[in-house]
């Protein structure tokens, strides 16, 4: 081969290597960062996302904005990924984990300024996220979890300043009790607490309904509309006569045959209505049709039925009135029914809906949730569930933080005193690290329009002094005690966001060569020229071409 150069990529192939790659998935990761930032605390702003159709969605939560922006870099990907998992795991914290996982990256872009090696910005990150879990644990609060306050004051927490705040007190006690009312020895699934979401009204409209709600009506005018102390009966089916598995052709020669058909379909309609008649079901309700005639038997036999009913509400209902769903009615015996001290049919906001209460006990819930306009409802939806994640991951862990701030300062702190004790140049990363985290009070002052620095250095007086739950009251700029405020969220909130936030960063600055089978990315500069991808300036103009949309946009 002598000297010619040996070429092993398409032509349509990309690269990047060295301290290119890594300021170019830095300024990738920065850029998602500070997409989200302003929406962080009480005081956070919110985002308006128009997509391609023309659907709004207005919102300041971060998980719902990263998932809804067409991130298109696979560095930016990956800190979206925090925040998808902190969102699967806790439920809430997602913007913090993704404001830290872009301070960790600039302040490492610093250290790598100064020629200090990727590996051992990475290995003194990981000393510090260990080191900062076993510093929560020193400062968590216990809670008990029979402790109804505190659990309202987690939920109440989570949903300040995502267009609750009117409303919040009595949001976060619907929360608090939907939470409490599924729990069960196997732990909290928060997928038997359902969200029906209704147009009209105001917030503080809003209620829990010990039970299921079903966003249908009874299929026939002549059921009754309520049914008292109901037996209900779940059917994985349909109440209608089976077609044939095979074509057939019959001929009809006169009307008697005919006639005899309809007879016999009749018949075998009545006698699956008889069946459900002797083992004394009382409300019905179907996954798939009700023939029209079986709707007439049933109808006079007094019972409420409603068909199409779908598999999660059916699963609702089975699990909440202790009914076993069967396939067939020509199964079903008294064992299968449940039971509900009330089945009715009722009208909310000029829809109706059926109502399956008073159940002995209820390990099923609806939240229904009233509001003005769809997009307040859809942001006050994204607000209970931050509520309901916080609030089971308490009553599954029993420890909490204060709020506000306070645990990143007592963190900074630590980890400043535990750098001394770590030898080599991993002390800067330590140190870093300790910056880093200040990055969640001083973005919780700059959106609340107060001075980040004197914010600062007031909460660092404060946790020198021993005083470990202090925190910062957006609204009124001062540094108050966040404990004794009832400002709490879950330990493992932030245990989780540290975890993510730096896993995320270790792995984008431990990568050195990026090769793409295409552009990574191309954007247009003010003039209309293409900016080519490649390198950190193309990479660069590329993401600082998303930020410029997402701004505009927002």
């Amino acid at each position: 081969m002598g000297n010619q150069p040996l070429i092993v990529l398409s032509d349509d192939s990309q690269r990047t290597s060295g301290k290119d790659a890594q300021s170019m998935n830095i300024q990738a990761g920065k850029a998602v960062s500070e997409a989200v930032r302003t929406t962080l605390g009480p005081k956070g702003m919110d985002k308006m996302l128009v997509d391609s159709s023309g659907s709004v969605i207005v919102t300041n939560d971060g998980v719902t904005l990263l998932t809804e922006m067409e991130i298109d870099h696979p560095a930016a990907d990956m800190i979206v990924d925090v925040a998808e998992t902190q969102e699967s795991e806790v439920g809430d914290g997602t913007t913090s984990a993704v404001v830290v996982a872009g301070e960790l990256l600039k302040r490492a872009e610093e250290l790598l300024d100064q020629d200090i090696h990727a590996t051992t910005v990475a290995q003194g990150y990981r000393q510090a996220a260990q080191k900062a879990t076993e510093a929560l644990d020193d400062v968590a609060i216990d809670v008990d979890v029979d402790d109804t306050e505190i659990l309202e004051q987690i939920a109440a927490t989570a949903m300040t300043g995502k267009g609750a705040e009117n409303a919040r007190d009595l949001l976060s006690g619907l929360v608090v009790d939907a939470v409490r009312t599924v729990a069960d020895e196997d732990g909290i699934d928060a997928e038997n607490i359902s969200v029906e979401k209704v147009v009209g009204g105001a917030i503080e409209n809003s209620e829990l309904v010990e039970g299921v709600l079903v966003n249908k009506d009874r299929v026939s005018d002549n059921m009754p509309y309520f049914v008292e102390d109901a037996n209900v009966a779940v059917i994985d089916g349909a109440l209608e006569v089976k077609e044939t598995e095979i074509d057939a052709e019959v001929n009809v020669t006169d009307p008697d045959q005919l006639q005899q058909f309809i007879e016999q379909e009749e018949a075998q309609l009545e006698e699956m209505v008889d069946e459900l008649v002797d083992v004394g079901a009382d409300a019905v309700f179907v996954d798939k049709g009700i023939d029209d005639m079986a709707q007439h038997y049933l109808a006079d036999a007094g019972i409420l039925a409603v068909r199409r009913v779908k598999d999660s509400d059916a699963q609702q209902i089975a699990r909440s009135t202790g009914a076993t769903p069967v396939t067939s009615v020509d199964d079903i015996t008294e064992d299968h029914l449940g039971f509900a001290g009330s089945v009715a049919q009722k009208e909310i906001a000029g829809d109706e809906h059926i109502f399956i209460e008073d159940v002995e006990d209820a390990k099923s819930v609806t939240l229904i949730l009233r509001g003005g306009t769809e997009h307040v409802i859809d942001e006050v939806d994204r607000a209970i569930e931050d509520a309901i994640g916080v609030v089971r991951t308490t009553i599954v862990d029993g420890k909490v933080l204060a709020g506000g701030g306070a645990p990143e300062i007592q963190l900074s702190l630590a980890l400043r005193d535990y750098a001394d004790s770590v030898g080599g140049r991993e002390q800067l990363a330590v140190e870093a690290f300790a910056d880093a985290l200040e990055v969640i009070p001083r973005t919780l002052a700059e959106n609340a329009g107060l001075d980040p620095i004197d914010s600062l250095v007031e909460l660092r007086s404060e946790h020198d002094a021993g005083e470990t739950g202090a925190g910062l009251d957006a609204y009124t700029g001062d540094t108050i005690d966040m404990e004794a405020e009832g400002v709490y969220e879950p330990q493992r909130v932030k245990t989780q966001a540290i975890d993510s936030a730096t896993e995320a960063a270790v792995m984008l600055l431990r990568i050195d060569d990026v090769i793409a089978a295409g552009d990574l990315a191309v954007a247009d500069d003010d003039e209309g020229d293409d900016m080519p991808a490649g390198g950190p300036g193309g990479m660069g103009g590329g993401m600082g071409g998303m930020g410029g949309g997402m701004g505009g946009m927002m």
